[in-house]
């Protein structure tokens, strides 16, 4: 009954339009298992890009207007909902892999590249692509930038792995055009061994005008560190998600408020096990406990659904699932690849990920 319902409200919410026509030769429309109660099921259809280009990035702003990044310098955005889409990487950027980009709407956008000293990088565009400005570029030898987030159109933070033990926090207060890195006496000491996983831009998130967390792994526990100040200072917490191996730790994070998160995660080496990829907190990162009924594998990316307190996504490149008890449980719809997901308050929820995919959700009716 409970999945009825909010697959029902889910539907009225949506209004989504007609699908574009699946392709039967990619994975993202495959079908999932069964179809869910009453015949209704969720289902990604896919969008198609034209690259090849592995997209880790994924900043949608509405039904109709997205942004993707990734390897290969791709920058990508869409304004007619993804049945179009226009490669707008800044120029000579060919070499790098922007696995994060932040859109404001259809025009202004900020993307991250991601690597060690000057691979590391931030660009800002206001007019749709068509120009960029770089407004960060890495000098120390010792970061490697892998994910931001912003607050708001002005206040934003990206993070990179640890320096000289401390995770190394930048700040800009003019929407990217600038950034300074901040004091790290307030960052706890991370372990040996800990980092962030540029998997989907997810590793650091935001709730509100000044909650920040960000996530680690590789060290011989798997923790989230949060900041109540915009970055100046960070507490950090364990969770239950298996770390011990450079592959293995918290991927991505999500918040739906200051409180309640959801962490995925797991080992992303292919064939490798992950039994608990997920984890619930419902006080803001204070303290996590695992799903009673995790995904089935690695996930690495994981958003809420607007409107449905308890609905949310995970993706990863084995399959997608969709909780409807805010974290406790999972249960798989699709088995195709994706790297990262987020939905828009409008309720459009996009996916992407490896060979250029894109798609978009929707929910089917047998």
């Amino acid at each position: 009954m409970m999945l009825r319902i909010a697959l029902s409200a889910l539907a009225a919410a949506c209004a989504l339009a007609a699908p574009l026509p699946a392709h039967a030769d990619d994975p993202a429309s495959a079908p999932g298992p069964a179809p869910d109660a009453d015949g209704v099921s969720l289902r990604w259809d896919p969008r198609p890009t034209g690259v090849t280009a592995r997209l880790r990035g994924l900043s949608p702003v509405s039904r109709d207007v997205a942004w993707a990044s990734g390897s290969e310098g791709a920058v990508l955005r869409t304004a007619d909902g993804g049945r179009t889409w226009e490669r707008v990487s800044p120029p000579g950027t060919e070499t790098l892999q922007f696995r994060d980009v932040q859109a404001f709407d259809a025009r202004r956008a900020v993307v991250l590249s991601i690597g060690e000293g000057g691979d590391s990088r931030v660009y800002r565009t206001d007019d749709a692509g068509h120009t960029w400005s770089e407004t960060y570029r890495n000098d120390e030898p010792k970061a490697f930038y892998d994910c931001m987030a912003f607050f708001d159109e002005r206040h934003g933070l990206a993070m990179s792995d640890p320096v000289d033990g401390r995770f190394r926090i930048l700040a800009t207060e003019d929407g990217g055009r600038s950034w300074r890195v901040l004091p790290s006496s307030g960052m706890p000491e991370a372990l040996p061994g800990e980092a962030g996983f540029a998997a989907s831009g997810q590793c650091l998130v935001t709730a509100g005008g000044r909650d920040a967390w960000l996530a680690s792994g590789g060290a011989e526990r798997s923790r989230v560190f949060h900041s109540a100040d915009r970055g100046r200072t960070w507490t950090v917490a364990d969770t239950p998600i298996p770390a011990g191996d450079p592959a293995r730790g918290v991927f991505a994070l999500a918040f739906r408020d200051r409180r309640q998160g959801l962490a995925v995660g797991g080992d992303y080496r292919p064939g490798q096990p992950s039994p608990a990829a997920a984890a619930v907190s419902g006080d803001g990162g204070a303290t996590w406990r695992p799903a009673a009924t995790p995904p089935p594998a690695y996930r690495s990316g994981v958003t809420w659904l607007p409107h449905l307190p308890f609905a949310a996504i995970a993706v990863g490149p084995s399959g997608s699932d969709v909780t409807l008890t805010g974290g406790r449980t999972w249960r798989t719809f699709d088995t195709g690849s994706f790297d990262t997901v987020s939905c828009t308050p409008d309720l459009s929820c996009w996916a992407a990920g490896e060979n250029g995919r894109v798609a978009r959700l929707t929910l089917v009716r047998s």
